[in-house]
C-alpha cells in the first residue's frame, strides 16, 4: 500500500528563511525518482534547483509559481511506493492518521556541507542520478528518501536534467487527501510557461523563469510576442517592448472616451492627450491609499517609459538581499574613500602581447585582479572583516575575490576562491565561467558568499568614477571606472594617453589613511607599470 509523505521546503543554508516559487518541475500525477529536482526556487543568493528526497508519484503542489514560502512549509506529497497509472493504488492513500508523514528524515541533516563546499568553490559531492526512468516502483527502505538532504543547490548531478517526465496516458494520481488540501497548486501552465515556438517547433530555447514571470505580471501572452534573442529566444526587452507598445496603444485609445481615471502627471499628460479630462483624483479603486496600483493597467508603462500609475515593486529575493547589505554597510560600516587617475596605456598593452603570445586568453578584469591579489599580498589589513561583538579586527589568510556582475536578475557578487593561488590566466577562466552562471542564475550559494574583498568595474557603464558602498561584511572596494583617452602628461611631454580612475572604499577601522593610500597606489603603479606587477610574483 502506497504511503503519502509531505515533502516540505528545506533549510537551505546561509540562514535564509525563505525562498520564492519560480518554476514547477513536476507535474500532479507524475511520477518523480529520488533525488530528481521538482520545483525551481529563488533564495536571496541565488536560483536552486530543490531536489525531493522520496520517490513515487507526486499527488499534490503546494504553492503557485512567484509565491513566497518559509522554510518547513508543505512543497508537495508523494505517493511513496506507487508508479505512474496506478492510480487506484494512490487513491486515499492518505487517508488513515499518521499517514502523511513529516519530512524530518529527509530533511533533518541539512546543516554542515555547505561549510566543506565553500572552501573549494566547487559544487557539492556526487550524488545519484535521477534521470533513470518514469517509473520509480519504491521499496520500503527507498521510501525513507535518498539520505542526501539538500543544501542551497541540491544533492546529486540530476541538477543538470531539465527535461519533465510526463505520465502515459490514462495515468495519474488519484484524488488522495493530500491533493484535495493542495491549495495553491498549479496544475496546468499559464499562457507565459511557453517555450517559443510551441511543442511543434522542435528544440527551442527555454525562456527564462524571470522574463515569463515579468510577462505574467502584465497579463501578456508569450506566444504573442516575436523574440529577438538567438533562435528566436524570448528576452526581458522584448517582453518590456510589448508592454510600452501595449500602453502606447491604450493611451491612444483614451481619446475616444476612455481614459485612465485619477489624476495623471505631466509626464503621462505629454504621452496624449486623450486621458486630459480624468480629473484630479485618486487613481482608480484606491481611495485614500497612496501609492497603490488599480486594475490591469497595474504595472504598465507609458510610451516615455514612466509608469502610467505609481508602482510599488516588493524588495525581495536577490534584489532585497542586496538591498539589506548595503543598509547594513552604509549603518554599520565607517567607510572612507581615496581615489586616483592612472595611466593605463602600458597595461593595455601588456594584455595584447599577451593574447597575441597564443594560449588562452586573459581578459581586463582578470589582469585588475591579478593586481589585486599582489596588492592584498602586501597590505594585508584590507583582507579582513570586523567582529563587533567580540570588538576584534579579523585578518584572513585566503583571498576570496569578489566581483560585481549585473544581470536580468540585479546586481550579483560571484566570488573567486582562493584567488591568491590563480595566475591571471586562471582568474580569467574562472570568472569568465563565473559571469556565465550569474547570467543563467546557475550560481550556487557557495559562489556568491564568503568573499573577503571586492571589485567592481563600473567603468563598463561608461562612467568614470564612483564611490562604491562596502560588500559587507568585507573591508574594502576597489573601484574601476572607464578607460577612456585623455590628455596626459607622459616622460615630460603632453600626450594622449587610455586613462582610469580607481578608487577604493575601505573600513576605516582596519586601517588608516597611509595604508588605503599605499595599497591605491601600489594598484596604480601596477596598471601603470606593469613591470611592478612582475616583481612581486
Amino acid at each position: 500500500m502506497a504511503v503519502v509523505r509531505e515533502f516540505t521546503l528545506p533549510d537551505l543554508g546561509e540562514g535564509l528563511t525563505e525562498a520564492t516559487v519560480v518554476r514547477w518541475l513536476v507535474e500532479v500525477g507524475e511520477a518523480v525518482a529520488v533525488d530528481q529536482p521538482v520545483v525551481e526556487v529563488e533564495t536571496a543568493k541565488a536560483l536552486v534547483d530543490v531536489p525531493c528526497p522520496y520517490g513515487g508519484v507526486v499527488t499534490a503542489r503546494f504553492g503557485d509559481e512567484g509565491a513566497e514560502l518559509p522554510v518547513g512549509s508543505p512543497l508537495l506529497t508523494v505517493a511513496v511506493g506507487t508508479q505512474a497509472g496506478a492510480g487506484g493504488e494512490t487513491a486515499g492513500a492518505g487517508e488513515g492518521a499518521g499517514a502523511r508523514e513529516g519530512a524530518g528524515a529527509g530533511a533533518g541533516g541539512v546543516s554542515g556541507e555547505a561549510g566543506g563546499v565553500a572552501g573549494s568553490g566547487e559544487d557539492s559531492g556526487p550524488g545519484e542520478d535521477a534521470g533513470s526512468g518514469a517509473g520509480v516502483g519504491a521499496s520500503a527502505g527507498a521510501a525513507e528518501g535518498s539520505g542526501n538532504v539538500l543544501v542551497g543547490y541540491g544533492t546529486s548531478a540530476a541538477a543538470g536534467r531539465r527535461r519533465r517526465v510526463r505520465p502515459k496516458a490514462g495515468a495519474g494520481a488519484a484524488g488522495g487527501p493530500g491533493e484535495a488540501s493542495g491549495a495553491g497548486r498549479t496544475e496546468a501552465p499559464g499562457p507565459g510557461d511557453v517555450r517559443r515556438g510551441g511543442p511543434a517547433a522542435g528544440p527551442v530555447p527555454v525562456i527564462s523563469p524571470l522574463v515569463r514571470r515579468l510577462a505574467r505580471e502584465h497579463g501578456l501572452d508569450l506566444r504573442e510576442i516575436r523574440g529577438s534573442g538567438p533562435e528566436g529566444l524570448i528576452l526581458r526587452t522584448d517582453v518590456e517592448t510589448a508592454v510600452r507598445a501595449r500602453a502606447a496603444g491604450t493611451q491612444a485609445g483614451a481619446g475616444a472616451g476612455r481614459g485612465v481615471a485619477g489624476a495623471r502627471t505631466g509626464a503621462e499628460v505629454g504621452a496624449g492627450a486623450g486621458g486630459a479630462g480624468g480629473g484630479a483624483g485618486r487613481p482608480s479603486g484606491s481611495p485614500g491609499v497612496p501609492g497603490s496600483v488599480s486594475g490591469a493597467e497595474g504595472g504598465a508603462v507609458a510610451s516615455g517609459g514612466l509608469p502610467l500609475e505609481v508602482e510599488r515593486i516588493p524588495l525581495r529575493g536577490m534584489r532585497g538581499a542586496a538591498a539589506e547589505k548595503f543598509r547594513r554597510s552604509r549603518q554599520e560600516i565607517p567607510d572612507a574613500t581615496c581615489w586616483v587617475d592612472a595611466d593605463a596605456t602600458e597595461l593595455l598593452a601588456a594584455r595584447r602581447d599577451m593574447n597575441a603570445a597564443g594560449g588562452p586568453k586573459v581578459s581586463l578584469l582578470a589582469l585588475l585582479a591579478r593586481v589585486c591579489t599582489a596588492a592584498l599580498a602586501r597590505y594585508p589589513q584590507l583582507n579582513a572583516t570586523v567582529d563587533p561583538e567580540a570588538n576584534e579586527i579579523v585578518r584572513l589568510p585566503a583571498v576570496h575575490l569578489g566581483f560585481a556582475a549585473q544581470t536580468d536578475r540585479g546586481l550579483v557578487v560571484p566570488v573567486v576562491r582562493d584567488a591568491h593561488r590563480r595566475t591571471a590566466e586562471g582568474l580569467s577562466a574562472e570568472m569568465a565561467r563565473l559571469t556565465e552562471a550569474a547570467r543563467t542564475g546557475a550560481l550556487g550559494l557557495a559562489e556568491l558568499t564568503h568573499g573577503t574583498f571586492t571589485l567592481n568595474n563600473y567603468g563598463v557603464f561608461g562612467v568614470d568614477g564612483s564611490t562604491p558602498i562596502i560588500n559587507h561584511p568585507e573591508a574594502a572596494m576597489l573601484g574601476v571606472g572607464r578607460i577612456t583617452a585623455k590628455p596626459w602628461v607622459h616622460e615630460g611631454e603632453l600626450a594622449v594617453r587610455q586613462v582610469v580612475q580607481l578608487s577604493l572604499t575601505f573600513d576605516h577601522r582596519v586601517c588608516d589613511g597611509g595604508t588605503a593610500g599605499g595599497f591605491l597606489r601600489f594598484v596604480a603603479d601596477c596598471v601603470e607599470r606593469p613591470a611592478v606587477l612582475l616583481r612581486t610574483l
